[in-house]
């Protein structure tokens, strides 16, 4: 018998002879068996006086018959036992590596079964999903599995991370100053997507997902952790993102020897989502993802502290946390791929003060999706009369969620500075109004808002390069401060958005049903409702 009880040490002991495998053996080189063993005799309890001395320790691949019958010999010359007991042994000792080095492979390739949702746990998650507040209840739930505070952010991700089982999904980048919570609001909410649905990385090198098998990604999130580890590959990255496929071509020797090309494809769709510190540096990326900026504020400190305090006082129940994680991934496991039409599409603007707003409009359009397919369970189903395909269509009330989730995204998009610098500014305002000031100066706003002296220079440079401030000389001392030019814009730009929003849904709410999907010659044409 084969024992590796020891990873480092195998013993093999027949009646006529005793052999021990020094550091096993590799599971990789299936063309090989290369190890390392000592043989001795096998000596009764009575004679054991030349056991140390007759032992004999060699490397070799057991696969190579010359080297083999060299140490048959070898065997049979220094331990003093028949050719024939040492070949035989040799060759049943190779049958049994060979077994448990096929045993080990198979163990490594196995995946784990996905969790079956049955009985009462598929009839909760399933009357979950057809509740009319179900965004509701389950933001409610996201904050019960631990998530603190984040309400926006939370559920927004939480779709996101929804829609990578649709043919189009959403992306997102988490971003804020180091320490904030970008990684742990991320991970807790990934916590809620089933594990055989999504890609966990930390670091990858430059050619890391070309290897993938050709359909593992396919409909899978993929998460990372810090995007500046991961610089490497954001080019195929993106392009996993927007072509969904990426190939590499490699080139490769066949066993005649003979040099070929090979093509290394992997296909998705996939939804992505990473967290960094630097919005710039990522640009490409950004752009093709729902830019979510952290909660630095005050209140948002507040919570999670009391979390902190509450958890390190035991007055935490980690097991309704468990709970509610637990029962989000198993409504997570019975939404079902379905085709979602958005009879309103043609009809929804965004608002002119977007910038890039040919992607903004598809993310836009794409998340309304992503909210009905979320909400399938509320839609009825209906086919498609000439192609027999089943979809489920879009109504004013998703897109009234969609709007009120996606308002501060649109928000961001519209603005010209980075999410850093609008933060900054907000702060400056505020601190401004309750002083009763219009100007200010670096060494007050360094000592009062807390500010690196390095970082509130970047900011003014930014601020003055975009004419949201400007240097005034002062009359009396003839040193120079700054002051804010229009106080107001953010807000001006926050009701400039809530307006063009308001105003789609306005044109829905006058007609009496949605517009109709008629097809004449082949085509769908959309006539709109009286």
């Amino acid at each position: 018998m084969l024992d590796t009880t020891n990873p480092h040490n195998y013993s093999y002991i027949t009646k006529h002879i005793e052999i021990h495998i020094l550091g096993g053996i590799k599971l990789n080189n299936l063309e090989r068996m290369r190890v390392t063993m000592s043989v001795q005799k096998l000596y009764t309890k009575g004679d054991q006086s030349n056991k140390q001395h007759n032992v004999l320790r060699h490397s070799i691949d057991l696969y190579n018959d010359n080297m083999v019958e060299k140490f048959i010999r070898k065997i049979a010359e220094r331990i003093e036992i028949g050719t024939s007991i040492a070949r035989e042994s040799l060759q049943e000792l190779t049958t049994a590596l060979e077994q448990y080095r096929i045993k080990e492979l198979d163990k490594e390739e196995e995946v784990p079964a996905p969790r079956i949702v049955s009985g009462k746990e598929l009839q909760a998650a399933e009357n979950f999903l057809k509740d009319e507040n179900l965004l509701k209840n389950t933001n409610e739930l996201i904050g019960t599995s631990g998530v603190i505070g984040e309400e926006t952010n939370r559920l927004l991700m939480y779709l996101i991370f929804t829609s990578r089982k649709t043919n189009n999904p959403l992306h997102c980048i988490s971003l804020g100053s180091s320490g904030v919570g970008k990684t742990h609001l991320q991970s807790k909410v990934a916590e809620l997507i089933p594990d055989e649905d999504k890609v966990e990385i930390t670091v990858l090198s430059a050619n890391a997902f070309y290897y993938f098998n050709r359909t593992e990604l396919r409909n899978k999130l993929i998460l990372i952790e810090d995007l500046d580890g991961a610089e490497a590959v954001l080019y195929p990255l993106r392009e996993l993102q927007s072509k969904r496929r990426i190939t590499k071509t490699v080139v490769h020797k066949d066993r005649k020897g003979t040099t070929k090309t090979i093509h290394l494809t992997v296909e998705g769709p996939v939804a992505v989502a990473g967290c960094t510190t630097q919005e710039s540096i990522y640009e490409d990326n950004s752009n093709r993802s729902f830019l979510l900026y952290i909660d630095e504020s005050s209140e948002q400190d507040k919570k999670i502290m009391h979390y902190q305090r509450a958890e390190s006082a035991g007055r935490i129940n980690k097991q309704e946390e468990f709970t509610a994680a637990r029962f989000l991934r198993d409504v997570q496991r019975i939404l079902k791929p379905v085709k979602v039409i958005n009879p309103y599409a043609e009809y929804l603007e965004l608002p002119e003060s977007v910038f890039k707003p040919r992607r903004t409009n598809s993310h836009y359009l794409q998340f309304i999706e992503a909210i009905t397919f979320y909400c399938q369970y509320q839609r009825p189903r209906k086919y498609d009369p000439h192609t027999g395909e089943e979809y489920i269509e879009t109504t004013i009330e998703d897109i009234q969620a969609a709007n009120e989730i996606i308002k501060e995204v649109l928000l961001r998009k519209s603005d010209t500075i980075t999410g850093a610098t609008r933060n900054h500014l907000e702060r400056l305002k505020t601190y401004l109004k309750e002083h009763n000031q219009t100007t200010f100066t670096n060494t007050e706003i360094r000592r009062n808002l807390r500010v690196k002296e390095t970082t509130l220079r970047r900011y003014n440079a930014h601020l003055l390069a975009e004419g949201y401030i400007k240097r005034v000389k002062k009359a009396k001392t003839k040193s120079y401060c700054f002051e804010i030019i229009d106080i107001n814009e953010y807000t001006n730009l926050k009701t400039q958005i809530d307006n063009a929003l308001n105003t789609c849904l306005s044109r829905f709410s006058t007609a009496s049903s949605p517009p109709s999907r008629h097809t004449q010659n082949g085509e769908d044409n959309t006539k709109k409702a009286s």
